[in-house]
């Protein structure tokens, strides 16, 4: 069976959605101990400044080694409408922003508990606007050696250890003054590509 295994991700990278597309099953991580640091509460954009990582806030785990699927999003810091503006101020040229504003406003209104179901409720509408039909299960115990494993490979920093990814260049809004910046969030391939991103997608698979 054509089976991989990839953690949560908020607004994921570009890496993470090949994976979603050339897989016939997805198992999402949900029985880990949950890792700082990683894609599983932040996002990379491009801003007119550059890369701009934008990190959903939780709260602290009250034992030192918490389950993914366990971790609360916290309410500290007014985040919601700092990462709302940021997306917009990022975005608002882009071709298709204006098309898929009103699918990603709600997610920045609404509070949601869990930061699993919050990255699941986006990654439902992504899909959905990329047109892609990934078979997604949730992991009921945690297996260490699994095959097809991205759950560490797909992280910040990690460029170049996943052979199966080769990120190919799209149009960017500030591309001529930053040049190309590879495997952003996934909202950066569809606000500037709109329904070509699958197309990309399906470039960027090795």
């Amino acid at each position: 069976m054509n089976t991989a295994y990839v953690s949560t991700a908020y607004l994921g990278p570009i890496q993470l959605y090949t994976k979603l597309f050339a897989y016939d099953h997805i198992w999402l991580e949900t029985q880990e101990n949950y890792l700082k640091q990683t894609y599983r509460n932040r996002c990379v954009i491009a801003a007119a400044n550059g890369p701009q990582a934008l990190t959903v806030p939780i709260v602290k785990p009250e034992t030192l080694k918490c389950l993914t699927k366990d971790i609360r999003i916290s309410d500290h810091g007014n985040w919601r409408h700092l990462h709302w503006n940021a997306l917009v101020s990022a975005y608002r040229m882009s071709p298709f922003f204006e098309y898929y504003e009103e699918d990603f406003a709600p997610f920045y209104e609404k509070k949601y508990e869990f930061l699993l179901d919050f990255n699941e409720a986006l990654r439902e509408v992504i899909c959905r606007l990329i047109d892609m039909q990934p078979d997604i299960h949730y992991t009921t115990e945690y297996q260490p050696e699994v095959n097809a494993d991205f759950r560490e490979i797909i992280r910040p920093k990690h460029e170049g250890v996943d052979p199966s990814f080769q990120p190919i260049p799209y149009y960017q809004v500030f591309q001529e003054k930053l040049g190309f910046l590879p495997n952003l969030s996934i909202v950066d391939l569809l606000f500037n590509m709109g329904p070509e991103s699958l197309l990309i997608l399906q470039k960027s698979i090795r």
